[in-house]
């Protein structure tokens, strides 16, 4: 399953037209997940020469890389998508870069471009503007087409046969570090070529919503927090499931139902056209009428593709409409400081009419040993 020179050049197409939507000249893309997004080139070694695809509806997009870099640029995925410049060391990259735009025109730059880059371009053309690709842009790659969404379903498949693997190993008496590792091991003997993050929260470390994992050892009677993901296929997984160490105790059952309904409640409002804070709002709901609301102290969810965490947003604020094809985490969570903390998470695909999840393991508290 490979991406075409078609699908990319829809990509830079689609990106042209919510520039000009949005006021902009066009749209400067620099190396990562952008430059991935539209034309398949990661550069080997992201340095201080200037790598830079230039959209911008006057002329046709241009991958201006250095000399030495061409080939690689050439041997990209959507490479015959642009037309390949390239500049050498001794010349002025600005000025190589400056030709292939407006001087003065206003651009959506990647949050990630260098600033000595920015300023570079504002030196060589004083008239011209920038803005933030996630301030004015933050949709652009958030409505995935088919095979990203398959592509997030393997992913979330993959984590879902890591955690029903990770149920059968022994948690009480090993350290968060040795089940993470377990974790991590799973993940990419499940096809995950890169490992975000393994958060182990056990007993009082599962209040805090980003412990990764540290030196406690695990203990019968503790609630276990675990939150996993990656890329495969360079897109990425991202769950949350709570297992508890031997019986838990009424309350640990009560706070967990609480979260469980919340994440329940949360999908259920997944619809075309109802707004990203509405999936918030049902979620933060349920935990508030249990009598928890302070302890729900993040946002429902975030948007996922190319990286983990990337637009859209379910928080409260976020009032763009819910398209078919974007997808995101819901993960609500409650966290009592200094005892325990539960966290569900659900990768949700819009579909045409609702919400897909791509997350499909229990929602059951699981025993472990």
């Amino acid at each position: 399953m490979t991406f075409t020179t078609k699908d990319f050049t829809r990509r830079m197409e689609r990106a042209l037209s919510h520039a000009a939507e949005a006021g902009l000249t066009g749209v400067l893309v620099t190396p990562g997940p952008d430059l991935v997004y539209f034309t398949g080139y990661q550069p080997t070694a992201i340095t201080e020469r200037i790598t830079m695809l230039v959209l911008d509806a006057d002329h046709d997009p241009h991958l201006i890389v250095p000399v030495l870099e061409r080939p690689d640029a050439a041997a990209a995925p959507g490479a015959a998508a642009v037309t390949i410049t390239d500049w050498a060391d001794g010349s002025d990259p600005y000025a190589a870069t400056s030709r292939l735009l407006d001087p003065h025109g206003r651009y959506a730059l990647s949050d990630s471009a260098w600033a000595m880059h920015l300023l570079g371009l504002q030196e060589a053309l004083p008239d011209s503007r920038y803005t933030s690709m996630t301030a004015t842009l933050p949709m652009l790659r958030a409505v995935k087409d088919a095979d990203e969404v398959q592509r997030l379903a393997s992913a979330g498949a993959a984590a879902d046969a890591a955690y029903e693997q990770i149920l059968t190993v022994r948690f009480a008496g090993r350290t968060e570090t040795e089940v993470g590792n377990d974790l991590a091991r799973l993940l990419r003997e499940h096809g995950h070529s890169q490992v975000d993050f393994t958060v182990v929260g056990s007993g009082p470390n599962g209040a805090n919503p980003h412990h990764e994992m540290g030196d406690r050892v695990i203990e019968f009677g503790d609630t276990v927090v675990l939150d996993f993901g990656g890329l495969k296929d360079g897109y990425g997984s991202d769950t949350t499931r709570t297992v508890h160490v031997g019986p838990p105790t009424a309350e640990e059952l009560e706070v967990y139902e609480v979260v469980r309904r919340a994440q329940q409640a949360g999908f259920e409002a997944v619809q075309p056209g109802v707004a990203c804070e509405e999936i918030d709002r049902a979620a933060r709901a349920v935990i508030e009428d249990a009598g928890y609301g302070e302890y729900f102290i993040h946002r429902t969810g975030h948007g996922i593709g190319l990286t983990t965490h990337e637009p859209p947003y379910m928080v409260a604020g976020e009032r763009r409409p819910l398209v078919p094809g974007m997808c995101f985490s819901i993960e609500p969570g409650i966290y009592l400081p200094g005892r325990f903390g539960v966290r569900i998470e659900d990768i949700v695909t819009v579909t045409e009419n609702a919400g897909r999840r791509l997350n499909n393991t229990s929602h059951e508290m699981r025993i472990v040993a």
